[in-house]
């Protein structure tokens, strides 16, 4: 749902912070229409699909579902022909600037919200609703030169004030890319794993990677699915994933993490969602709108 006015959703679990950002909002967009103000990722799903807004601030460590959580169950509900809203994720944590970037942020905020930083991430969010005709006539931001500018700057920046600017569905393939490398630059290296170990009744199966089809998340354990077999770990999907081989092994849902030589081919149903089929695999693995810019024709 879009209208001439812009409308934001707030989600923070900390009601000073959540109102330090209100009316930092109203001080430089006074046009903004915030219809809400959530203390915790499960009332923002439920707010964010019931009034639609065209903006999302998420705060990522909130009770019940952290900020990624609710942006990705969001993507997964959203109903279909009604544009999927800006989000900027505002956190205390920059080990999450990764995380955000591949849940396609328009921007992420450290805090305190600093009033020049907000500043940048206002105009660039004025300059994509004017582009989707929303909120015309309201500043007069820059778009992708922004994006850009603002990551580089971040990167030097120190980390309690500084602010990693994330893709939006406005940037372009390669800004997204070097975005990425600029981020991924500032992380230290996981250690990779080369094996799964697994506890097999009294045993530990040793689990070559090459032979993993998939992982999937269940409760607090992860099923390790082979071709012929499968296993459980305890460890969650978040901690493993860092030590996989990201050109091997896709993250393909909030769920499941995917083998991608494994991926026969990529389909899209009637209401437009996403499947793999697998080789030598009789599963069907649903996609995230998230991640279905892993399977876009070269």
């Amino acid at each position: 749902m879009t209208s001439p006015t812009p409308r934001a959703l707030i989600a923070e679990d900390e009601p000073i912070l959540a109102a330090a950002l209100t009316h930092a909002l109203q001080r430089l967009w006074p046009e903004l229409d915030i219809v809400a103000t959530c203390p915790n990722g499960v009332e923002a799903l439920r707010q964010g699909l019931a009034l639609q807004p065209d903006i999302l601030f998420l705060d990522i460590k909130m009770p019940g579902k952290t900020g990624l959580e609710a942006a990705e169950e969001l993507a997964e509900q959203w109903p279909d022909g009604v544009p999927f809203p800006h989000i900027v994720f505002v956190t205390a944590y920059d080990e999450y600037a990764l995380a955000a970037f591949e849940h396609a942020a328009a921007d992420y905020v450290l805090k305190p919200v600093n009033d020049a930083r907000l500043g940048k991430t206002v105009e660039r969010l004025q300059q994509r609703l004017r582009d989707s005709g929303v909120g015309k006539g309201v500043g007069n931001g820059s778009g992708n030169a922004a994006v850009t500018a603002t990551a580089t700057a971040a990167a030097s920046a120190p980390a309690t004030t500084a602010t990693a600017a994330l893709a939006a569905g406005t940037a372009s393939d390669d800004n997204m890319a070097r975005l990425l490398n600029q981020l991924q630059a500032m992380l230290p290296p996981a250690p990779r794993l080369q094996m799964i170990r697994a506890a097999v009744g009294n045993s530990v199966r040793m689990i070559a990677l090459a032979d993993i089809v998939y992982f999937e998340a269940l409760d607090k354990y992860i099923n390790v699915v082979c071709q012929d077999s499968e296993a459980l770990i305890r460890t969650s999907l978040k901690e493993l994933l860092p030590q996989l081989d990201p050109q091997q092994f896709w993250q393909i849902h909030r769920g499941t993490i995917v083998n991608a030589s494994a991926i026969a081919t990529a389909v899209r149903d009637e209401a437009g969602k996403l499947s793999l089929t697998l080789r030598q695999h009789p599963a069907q693995l649903r996609v995230s709108p998230l991640y279905a810019h892993l399977f876009r024709q070269m």
